[in-house]
């Protein structure tokens, strides 16, 4: 989106709206514009707005990075192009907007944070490329830190498009079976349990009897008791906190 484009867009909608600085704008909105997040955004339910980074650049060869002070290997995107950007995306979108940048030094993206920025009016999501961004940058316009997890990325595109993916299945309008989403994986604090449909023996294997009762109660205490030691067996760290949880 260009700067003129960006001072035309209009301010004050209800849908929850996000807004993507990038290198890579073709990038966006990709995955997120097929199946429920694609009509959710077709249908008004979420809103994408997408800068590209280098609309802000510096000098006749347009540069939006150089290398870094004390020396190393790689470059660093530049603190005056990316302010520039990051002001004009606040103009253009809000300043309630959270702005966040995604870093392997930053808060490790769960589901709690999902649900706390799908319950706001959007974000601002810087995507880094190179060595990274100028400290500079995050210092001077308070942005948040969000990682997903101890392994490294070519750059933030990806990592946006996942955490919009998390928030926006959660948006009304989006995922129409909404009792559906209260039993997922994290949602209780609990890995979710299996699934099974038709047929009912396949290759030999048969779906738990007890899936085929229709007694509601002996399954609900079915899934519970799975989710309880699927967790205890994969994610000690979860079932720690959920048992700490239940005490309390």
């Amino acid at each position: 989106m260009t700067r003129e484009a960006e001072n035309e867009a209009q301010e004050g909608s209800s849908s929850w709206s996000a807004h993507v600085l990038t290198l890579y704008p073709d990038m966006f909105p990709g995955p997120l514009g097929h199946s429920l997040a694609g009509r959710g955004l077709e249908n008004g339910a979420w809103e994408l707005q997408v800068t590209n980074i280098r609309d802000y650049s510096v000098g006749r060869h347009h540069t939006v990075d150089d290398s870094p002070f004390g020396g190393g290997a790689g470059m660093v995107m530049r603190p005056d192009v990316l302010g520039n950007a990051i002001d004009a995306a606040r103009v253009a979108s809000g300043e309630e907007k959270r702005l966040m940048y995604f870093s392997p030094r930053g808060r490790v993206l769960d589901q709690q944070f999902v649900r706390e920025v799908a319950q706001g009016p959007g974000v601002i999501l810087v995507c880094g490329r190179f060595e990274g961004i100028d400290q500079r940058v995050l210092d001077a316009r308070d942005v948040e830190e969000v990682s997903l997890g101890d392994f490294i990325l070519s750059g933030g595109e990806v990592a946006a498009l996942a955490l919009l993916d998390a928030v926006v299945r959660l948006l009304p309008g989006v995922t129409g079976n909404q009792s559906s989403l209260e039993e997922e994986s994290f949602e209780t604090g609990l890995l979710e349990y299996p699934h099974y449909t038709r047929p009912a023996i396949w290759e030999g294997r048969e779906v738990p009897e007890v899936l085929l009762s229709g007694h509601h109660e002996r399954i609900k205490e079915w899934r519970q008791h799975c989710s309880e030691e699927l967790t205890k067996q994969r994610r000690a760290d979860l079932w720690a906190r959920w048992s700490d949880e239940k005490l309390k």
